[in-house]
């Protein structure tokens, strides 16, 4: 049994929701203590919660101590295995974060799979689902994943009751690499709001346009209004994606209530500009949640990026107590050069 400080590097819900999917990939037992001891409230909170327990029925694991705010737990697992899922985070936690628990290990056990969860499709401190559609995805298509994701119903703070249904066709995933971006193809993205004024979305959308001005071709950022069947809740969110020849990059924010919708629109454009105008290949979010799948791949990848956050490097040392896998960086200017070498 590996036992793995949950309080190490960033010390958040990332490193348990990963140590328990290569737990299940590689079918070692794990004893995890300290679990978010460096967040406000530390232990498990329903969204990690509901992520740990989605993983565990992905490999039939047998668990000690797994409870709300627990601090503690074993995760103990079984045989991978595909087939139908669906998890229920019972607020709303995170979709995106329980999806990146679960989809290592079901694109690792070489069968396919239907998932539907349910909770918040947007909501602070994690991924907008439409980050996850438009940027995370198409990552994945270029080692091979075959996924689909469809938004059945948006969710919000603090109901929830969001769903997505995610397809998952046997994969063996392939190394990528990234050295350089190519020519920027497609500059686009979504503001959305649910239950809410539209003129929300259209500032949202025009603080981002204002920041790709000179770029060439255009940007081109919908705005929708979500209502009635379409969303449970208020909420919004801007997410945007440039897709270039080689690779795709992308920056998203959640709407909160007390933060212009302005500011909100210029951050986004600010971020997805800024990795266009250096090279980069994965933007800072990507760079740490692709890591995991990258280490699974068949051979040596490699990407840049402008910035690596304290979830990257908490995520190559959670990756190696598993893996034989290697991490080597490389300051090159504006950008760090990572390999990644399995």
């Amino acid at each position: 049994m590996i036992e793995i400080d949950g309080s190490y590097g960033e010390g958040g819900g990332q490193l348990a929701r990963t140590a328990v999917a290569l737990s299940a990939i590689t079918g070692r037992a794990i004893r995890l203590v300290n679990v978010r001891a460096k967040r406000d409230k530390a232990g498990l909170a329903p969204q990690h919660l509901a992520a740990v327990r989605a993983v565990g029925e992905v490999c039939g694991a047998t668990t000690e101590g797994l409870e709300l705010r627990s601090t503690s737990f074993r995760f103990s697992p079984g045989p991978l295995k595909g087939g139908m899922y669906r998890f229920d985070v019972g607020t709303a936690g995170s979709v995106t974060l329980v999806l990146q628990a679960a989809l290592p290990p079901l694109l690792a056990c070489g069968e396919g799979a239907r998932v539907i969860v349910t909770g918040g499709t947007d909501v602070r401190q994690a991924p907008p689902v439409d980050y996850l559609t438009e940027v995370i995805l198409r990552h994945l298509a270029r080692m091979g994943a075959k996924l689909h994701i469809a938004v059945l119903r948006r969710g919000y703070y603090p109901r929830g009751g969001g769903e997505v249904a995610v397809e998952i066709s046997a994969t063996k995933l392939r190394p990528v690499g990234l050295p350089a971006p190519g020519v920027l193809r497609q500059l686009e993205g979504v503001a959305h709001v649910a239950n809410l004024p539209a003129s929300i979305a259209d500032r949202m959308r025009g603080a981002a346009l204002a920041q790709f001005a000179g770029i060439k071709p255009g940007g081109r950022i919908a705005s929708r209004v979500l209502g009635g069947a379409e969303a449970i809740g208020q909420g919004g969110a801007i997410v945007a994606w440039a897709q270039t020849e080689h690779t795709v990059l992308g920056a998203a924010r959640v709407a909160e209530r007390g933060v212009r919708a302005e500011a909100l629109g210029e951050a986004v454009g600010r971020e997805l500009r800024a990795d266009l105008e250096t090279g980069a290949t994965a933007d800072v979010h990507a760079a740490d949640q692709l890591l995991v799948f990258l280490a699974l791949a068949g051979g040596e990848s490699a990407f840049t990026t402008r910035e690596l956050s304290s979830h990257a490097h908490t995520a190559m040392w959670l990756i190696g107590q598993f893996l034989p896998a290697r991490f080597a960086i490389e300051r090159d200017g504006a950008l760090y050069r990572v390999r990644v070498m399995p």
